[in-house]
């Protein structure tokens, strides 16, 4: 068994909100569709909200925090995805070369908030009860924006 540093689930939330604020201002720089902009600038301006609210609930753990412990292949297995959902600037930077019209750019975000949507509800067992109202908001609002996103899908193609 480990202890969880519950401050780390709140800094990789924080970073998949940073992630997510220079994707979508990239693709609002590269699409040609007026309306697909508005709605990728209104991403980007979501995820810097939910930033905010990461970095708030961040700074109310404390040292004094009570950690519990989990069996070891679970946090193996957070700590993967959590690889693998976070980037590096370097890796971040390689996966927007891929990324060259609207079409690509809508696929990634999709891909984005269904890992967003996943990693929100597997912290939950981490975070004090109290906050799970909040995380659960923020999981609606990716889901929101998941939706939104296959109805920009469907009509772009």
């Amino acid at each position: 068994m480990k202890i969880f540093d519950a401050k780390e689930i709140f800094k990789f939330a924080i970073r998949i909100e940073e992630n997510g604020m220079k994707f979508y201002r990239y693709a609002a720089v590269i699409t040609d569709d007026d309306e697909i902009r508005k709605t990728f600038n209104f991403l980007a301006s979501e995820e810097a909200r939910h930033k905010e609210i990461f970095e708030g609930l961040l700074s109310e753990v404390t040292k004094d925090t009570a950690f519990e412990t989990y069996p070891d292949e679970y946090f193996n297995y957070l700590k993967t995805y959590v690889d693998n959902v976070i980037f590096t600037d370097k890796q971040f930077e390689e996966a927007m070369s891929d990324i060259k019209d609207t079409l690509s750019a809508i696929d990634f975000a999709i891909k984005r908030e269904l890992d967003s949507i996943l990693y929100y509800h597997e912290i939950k067992r981490f975070v004090p009860e109290k906050q799970h109202n909040l995380l659960d908001e923020i999981i609606e609002e990716e889901r929101k924006h998941y939706t939104k996103l296959i109805d920009i899908k469907e009509n772009y193609t």
